[in-house]
């Protein structure tokens, strides 16, 4: 195995034509613009290497991605502040990081998230960055920004539904509920369930199936497929930030913030 490059908070290394990124911020991997960005350029370089025909993308931890880096709630309070203040920074860093975002979503080589703890939030946005997921039944798949008093982002208002139907996006979305592997699997969030030591070395074994086709081919095809993708993700991620802007002021989204921080139940008001 060869390691690639040196990318911020990243492991890269190319092995059978598969390319293995792991974010490195354990426990939970809480991700911000930087972090984003160097996936995204590694992204980038690995779509520019003929020797790499497929990328798994996973991480070194308890959780796959619990989404973004708030702190214990303080980014999140202090964005609440600015924003009833006037202050565009959050709008401004949430632009830039879903411009990276879409950045994920414009990659020439098949993607297979190995997802061996939770993905929540922004965390779920990035597995579904994959064309495929391999995961166990100790993860969980959360898009909780309805508990934060909150709206989602990553292009998640996109891409869940296209995965798993209406329904169960929109179950996901309004009670912002934890679904454990098993249920992941049998509603075509994930593709394989194995067991939780199993998961990157399977995912490994998908993308290395992968590439073995032939990989002018396979890029040909997921590009007819997944055609004006990162377009309507695009589109998401415009209408998101500007719902999550204003939702941002109000005094559930303090209440969200608050209740996550005290890990209780929050008490919401409509307002």
């Amino acid at each position: 195995m060869t390691a690639l490059g040196q990318y911020p908070d990243l492991r890269v290394e190319l092995s059978d034509r598969v390319a293995t990124i792991t974010m490195q911020r354990p426990p939970f991997n809480y991700f911000d613009v930087a972090l984003i960005n160097a996936i995204a350029d590694a992204f980038t370089d690995l779509d520019a290497m003929p020797e790499c025909r497929a990328l798994v993308l996973t991480a070194a931890g308890k959780a796959f991605c619990a989404g973004a880096d708030f702190g214990r709630g303080e980014r999140l309070e202090q964005d609440n502040a600015a924003a009833a203040s006037g202050d565009t920074a959050f709008k401004k860093r949430s632009g830039r990081l879903y411009e990276e975002a879409v950045r994920l979503f414009r990659n020439k080589k098949p993607v297979v998230c190995a997802v061996q703890g939770a993905a929540i939030g922004g965390g779920l946005g990035l597995a579904l960055v994959g064309d495929f997921r391999v995961t166990c039944p100790e993860a969980r798949f959360s898009a909780n920004f309805s508990r934060l008093g909150f709206h989602p982002g990553f292009g998640l208002t996109h891409t869940l539904p296209a995965l798993i139907g209406q329904q169960k996006a929109h179950l996901m979305f309004y009670t912002g509920r934890r679904v454990p592997g098993e249920e992941a699997h049998a509603w075509g969030l994930a593709d394989l369930l194995v067991p939780q030591d199993q998961v990157v070395a399977r995912a490994q074994e998908l993308a290395r199936e992968i590439a073995g086709s032939a990989p002018l081919a396979v890029q040909s095809i997921r590009e007819t497929v997944r055609m004006g993708l990162a377009e309507r993700v695009q589109a998401a991620t415009d209408r998101e930030l500007g719902e999550q802007e204003w939702l941002l002021k109000t005094e559930d989204a303090k209440e969200g913030i608050r209740a996550t921080a005290e890990r209780r139940e929050p008490d919401f008001q409509g307002r």
